[in-house]
């Protein structure tokens, strides 16, 4: 190859990863680097090199030049998330979970309205739920367990339609529950362990015909439980443990063939869905904090 055969193969090589580079736009790149900047970069777990295309960094996944996925769960990500999240306008799932990750749950969250799954599970996040859910009608999982978020769940919360898992559960978080939830009618999981939940549950459960999950227990419910929660037909786990319930009259016959762990604090059901592995639903109680050591 010739000198000038070479300079042109060089020159158009320059070019196609200008190219590449060009089609993140600023604004995505920044936002990335300032999420680096900010939670230590240099010492995750998988590092990235800034100097490399944004295609190249772990856990970024770009599809039509724009950024979808941020997968960084277990990268020892260490500090407070930036703000500037908002910019990555096209994100799907925003990944961050069992890092340590601290400050503030950054409001600006909520403009991601194209996110589907947000998992920030298993970090040392305050702040409070003070969203608006009515951009998040895409959303199917909000997974926020055992940080130290504190104040109540919103009346929007009902807005997001399509969440199928909402997991709050080992926070701080208190109030009675809106009863904008029973609008989440594609809800599989529900958990809100160990919180500081209180009141009655004015919920109707009876259209969230998928759940098979729901997890009360540790909080300071109070009267009945609502009678919608037996007819449901897929439930296979039921934590209603340490909470201050008057009655359990509404779950004397629990329809679902599917049940495997039950506990109620009450005796006489304990032993009627005797035939559930009740040492199986003691496991749930720590299992987030087995899974934190």
């Amino acid at each position: 190859m010739n000198r000038i055969s070479r300079n042109l193969a060089i020159s158009i090589a320059f070019l196609l990863v200008m190219k590449v580079e060009a089609q993140i736009s600023k604004k995505e790149r920044s936002a990335l680097v300032d999420l680096f900047e900010a939670t230590n970069g240099a010492e995750w777990t998988n590092s990235w090199n800034l100097d490399a295309p944004v295609k190249e960094w772990y856990g970024v996944y770009v599809e039509n030049n724009q950024v979808v996925h941020l997968k960084l769960s277990k990268n020892n990500l260490q500090g407070d998330l930036p703000f500037t999240l908002k910019k990555l306008q096209h994100l799907e799932v925003l990944d961050l979970s069992f890092n340590k990750i601290t400050g503030l749950l950054p409001r600006t969250l909520a403009e991601l309205g194209d996110l589907r799954i947000l998992k920030l599970e298993m970090n040392t996040i305050k702040g409070d739920l003070s969203w608006d859910f009515s951009n998040w009608s895409k959303l199917e999982e909000l997974n926020l367990f055992n940080n130290f978020l504190d104040g109540s769940i919103p009346q929007t919360v009902g807005l997001a339609k399509n969440l199928r898992i909402l997991n709050l559960s080992s926070n701080n978080l208190s109030g009675t529950l809106p009863k904008s939830i029973e609008k989440l009618t594609q809800l599989e999981i529900l958990g809100l362990m160990g919180n500081r939940f209180e009141g009655e549950i004015n919920i109707d459960f009876s259209n969230m015909d998928g759940l098979f999950e729901l997890v009360l227990s540790h909080n300071a419910f109070e009267g009945p439980l609502p009678n919608s929660i037996q007819g449901l037909l897929k439930l296979k786990f039921v934590q209603l443990q340490g909470n201050k319930f008057e009655t359990f009259r509404g779950l004397e016959n629990i329809r679902s063939k599917e049940l495997i762990a039950f506990d109620s604090d009450n005796d006489l059901l304990d032993r009627k869905y005797s035939n559930t592995s009740l040492s199986r639903s003691r496991m749930a109680d720590t299992k987030f904090e087995e899974e934190k050591h």
